[in-house]
């Protein structure tokens, strides 16, 4: 459903590696200016437009490809919806041509997802041994020389967390069962995500911390920027699942956009009016879910046209987290803002209806 960044960018890397004439580290795929112009987008010389997979500030984007050039490993820390997994999967795709090294963290993440395991069969049977043991996607990453990520790091526990300090600082895995050791080729690196709102859920070590390099990826920084970001995502999420191009929807995504940061900021965009902000994020991650499930309403049971209606409903599940605080928000905000907004009337009662 959802091919790999690798998979469904392979044009695009292909003709920057073919362009790429500059200095590249050890086993990277392509140079550190490819890497970002990967990220941030281009026009090659050859004429091939390199599309923008984030959209931001520029050295942010710098920093973090420097530091996976070094033996420092990357941080990327924001709130939710600030493309953090996004970036993640396109470094590692340009870096090493595979992100699929992934250790997904939660709080049942075991030391094994990060380590290695065994296979129990061949354990009974024969006793430890390399063909027992399964290797975890870091150990795969240090011995291939590659680029391994770890999501949501604040969610695992912290004496999981913990077995990585090795690994980032000797730069070697130990097996003990073995007597011997993986050490890490040239080449590996890892990428770390958080969540800065899960502070106080597993924080990590001072002596972890210390082996990150940390990145703090921002909201989007206009209204412009949000708005270019959710339609680019849209489109292809749309065509993924087979839905048509939505040329006018348009002001319904600005709309979507608007109401988001509003609510976020607690200020309407002219400045005038202080708003009540709801328990949510309203992140751009939502924003992007929001307007999918508007296209798919405006194509299987509407004429095609993304319409006022066909989002008001993602909004109110969006905004109401909360039944009793966060709908009080919503309907004053609908009140005194939406209500009164020139042009919106139509989006007005499409709330309204949804949200009585």
């Amino acid at each position: 459903m959802r091919p790999h960044a690798e998979d469904s960018f392979a044009g695009e890397l292909k003709a920057l590696a073919a362009a790429d004439d500059r200095p590249r580290p050890a086993r990277w795929r392509l140079s550190p200016w490819a890497v970002a112009t990967y990220l941030l987008g281009g026009t090659l010389a050859d004429g091939t437009v390199i599309t923008p997979k984030y959209v931001g500030p520029r050295r942010i984007i710098e920093v973090a490809v420097t530091t996976l050039a070094t033996d420092r490993a990357l941080l990327l820390l924001g709130v939710p919806g600030t493309a953090k997994t996004w970036v993640s999967e396109h470094l590692a795709a340009a870096v090493s041509g595979d992100s699929t090294l992934l250790v997904q963290g939660t709080a049942g993440t075991p030391e094994e997802a990060i380590r290695y395991g065994w296979n129990y069969a061949r354990l009974l049977a024969h006793g430890p041994s390399r063909e027992a043991l399964v290797p975890s996607p870091v150990m795969r990453a240090m011995a291939q020389g590659m680029t391994a990520r770890v999501e949501e790091l604040t969610r695992i526990p912290a004496d999981v967390q913990d077995t990585l300090i090795t690994v980032l600082s000797e730069k070697t895995l130990p097996i003990p069962e073995l007597g011997q050791e993986v050490q890490a080729v040239r080449g590996f690196n890892l990428i770390a995500t958080a969540n800065d709102r899960d502070r106080g859920v597993n924080e990590l070590s001072s002596a972890l911390r210390r082996r990150f390099n940390t990145v703090v990826l921002p909201l989007p920084a206009t209204p412009d920027d949000e708005v270019d970001i959710v339609s680019r995502r849209v489109g292809q999420i749309g065509r993924s699942l087979e839905l048509p191009p939505a040329p006018e929807g348009l002001e319904e995504i600005r709309r979507v956009v608007t109401v988001f940061r509003e609510l976020r900021d607690g200020l309407t965009t002219d400045g005038r009016t202080k708003l009540k902000s709801p328990s949510g994020t309203l992140s751009t991650a939502e924003a992007i879910s929001v307007v999918t499930n508007g296209l798919a309403l405006a194509t299987h049971f509407g004429d095609g046209v993304l319409r006022a209606g066909d989002v008001a409903a993602g909004i109110l599940g969006a905004v109401v987290r909360d039944p009793a605080a966060d709908r009080v928000v919503w309907q004053e905000y609908l009140e005194t803002v939406v209500r009164e907004r020139d042009g919106w009337k139509d989006f007005y009662r499409a709330c309204r209806e949804v949200s009585a």
